[in-house]
């Protein structure tokens, strides 16, 4: 009897030991299993603050809300979530300036074949074969740059469809977007297509968003790496070559714009205007100064007037008297001038030292954005009826990053033109005619035949203006004036 109950004893440890042993393999064929899945290279571009790794055309118009993202808890977390949920896809494709397509799914992204899927499961009310090829590109109705954007298709999948297994999950917001071919050439083109679309879309998830993007040149993003920290604490991923499958709770593809260099606050999240960029870009190069000089209260301190030089097309020919009677009315005068090779930290500190920026309409023009507030920017208009295609793209947001604004239209008698058109040619008697031809009629005439000599006594009382406006500290009333322009 005791050498039985001894054998039971000894068969209860045995069968003890082997149920400790079973379950420290499955803990153990787990975390092989986990790190087998984020074991792959991907193609990434760092430039996150944290050093963090990471890791479909439709016809119509389909309405979605929002809704958060639960804790990460991998890949089989996406597929079973049954919480109240928005429709999983929503994609504007209305927009004049960019197709946009939100997806709230189990997403899986592989960017060298420029795939997007997402899970359908019970809630997609959708045809099983349908699909959605977007270009995902802020300029859409730039037809010449549209067709070098490579389309992106969306596909959704269910249980009974193959979907390609994830190389990685990450817990975050995944936005892919193209570059483009201007942004890299033009600075105006860096923040109209790119950064300010970016900072509508993606500021509002605080960091926690990886970018996708096509068309990438690493040095243009080591440029404004410092920008692309304050957006994402993520490396960014390479999307034409990404050869991984990539898996996220969200997507949003493509990105949203407003406008030429502007934001809507009445269609972004949390309200984010204009001013709200500005302060961000000021934070993103330290930016000392957050106020321009104060007029009014007696400071014995000079205004300082930049004026930024273009060294090719539509410069300004007697920026020597411009200098002079600028000196004459008190201010600290100083020329420079910015180019692609130009380091934007230090060009952004320059300009944020100065209370008045002058500049011929061009993409230097760009730089408004980081001038301390309530400071003043002169816009000088070549001749062609030009006036409010140069107000879009560099009037308007002065006035919503708290600046004012002066924009000087000039004659004819100002413009290098009359050296090289007789005075009763169309070019002068209707620039309507020339705008009619298209935008390479208007370009090589306009903006690239064109410099500019500013008649001092009809330009001077510009300069004068300027200064009665930096005496003007309610921030809040919008000073826009648009001198010697047509109605």
């Amino acid at each position: 009897m005791e050498y039985q109950i001894k054998c039971a004893r000894i068969v209860r440890k045995i069968i003890a030991g082997l149920m400790i042993a079973s379950f420290l393999v499955s803990l153990v064929y787990s975390y092989i299993s986990a790190s087998s899945t984020v074991s792959h290279t991907t193609h990434r571009i760092s430039a996150g603050l944290n050093g963090k790794t990471s890791g479909m055309q439709g016809d119509d118009h389909i309405t979605s809300g929002r809704r958060g993202i639960l804790p990460n808890k991998g890949e089989e977390n996406m597929k079973n979530k049954t919480s109240k949920v928005p429709p999983l896809l929503s994609c504007n494709l209305n927009d004049h300036r960019s197709d946009v397509c939100e997806i709230h799914s189990n997403v899986r992204i592989h960017g060298n074949s420029s795939s997007i899927f997402f899970s359908s499961d019970k809630t997609m009310e959708l045809k099983e074969n349908r699909t959605w090829t977007i270009k995902p590109y802020t300029r859409k109705f730039d037809s010449y740059v549209i067709e070098n954007v490579r389309a992106v298709t969306i596909k959704p999948f269910n249980a009974s469809s193959e979907a390609p297994k994830c190389n990685l999950y990450r817990n975050i917001t995944a936005v892919v977007f193209s570059k483009g071919i201007y942004a890299g050439k033009n600075f105006f083109h860096d923040f109209s297509d790119v950064l300010v679309p970016l900072f509508i879309t993606a500021r509002q998830f605080e960091g926690e968003v990886q970018i996708l993007m096509a068309d990438l040149q690493p040095i243009w993003i080591e440029k404004h790496k410092k920008f692309f920290n304050q957006i994402s604490n993520y490396e960014i991923i390479d999307f034409n070559n990404e050869n991984q499958v990539l898996c996220y709770p969200h997507a949003i593809v493509g990105l949203y714009s407003h406008n030429d260099f502007t934001v809507d606050p009445s269609r972004t999240p949390n309200n984010y205007s204009m001013l709200d960029f500005a302060k961000l870009m000021r934070r993103t190069y330290s930016l000392e100064r957050d106020l321009a000089t104060n007029l009014v209260e007696g400071s014995k301190k000079k205004p300082r007037l930049l004026i930024i030089a273009r060294n090719r097309t539509r410069k300004l020919l007697n920026i020597g008297e411009v200098i002079a009677v600028g000196e004459e009315l008190g201010f600290e005068v100083a020329v420079n001038e910015s180019s692609l090779h130009t380091n934007i930290e230090d060009f952004a500190r320059m300009v944020n030292s100065f209370d008045v920026m002058l500049a011929v309409h061009g993409a230097g023009l760009t730089n408004e954005v980081f001038l301390p507030t309530n400071a003043v920017v002169i816009q000088i208009v070549p001749w062609g009826n030009l006036h409010w295609m140069s107000y879009n793209f560099y009037g308007i947001a002065p006035t919503k990053m708290m600046l004012k604004y002066l924009q000087y239209c000039i004659s004819e008698e100002e413009s290098t033109l009359i050296d090289l058109y007789p005075r009763d040619h169309a070019v002068f008697r209707d620039p309507d005619s020339i705008h009619r031809q298209g935008w390479a009629a208007l370009d090589k005439i306009y903006l690239s035949q064109q410099s500019v000599k500013v008649n001092i006594t009809r330009f001077k009382p510009i300069l004068t203006r300027a200064l009665e406006l930096l005496g003007d500290r309610n921030f809040n009333v919008v000073s826009q004036e648009l001198l010697f322009c047509p109605d």
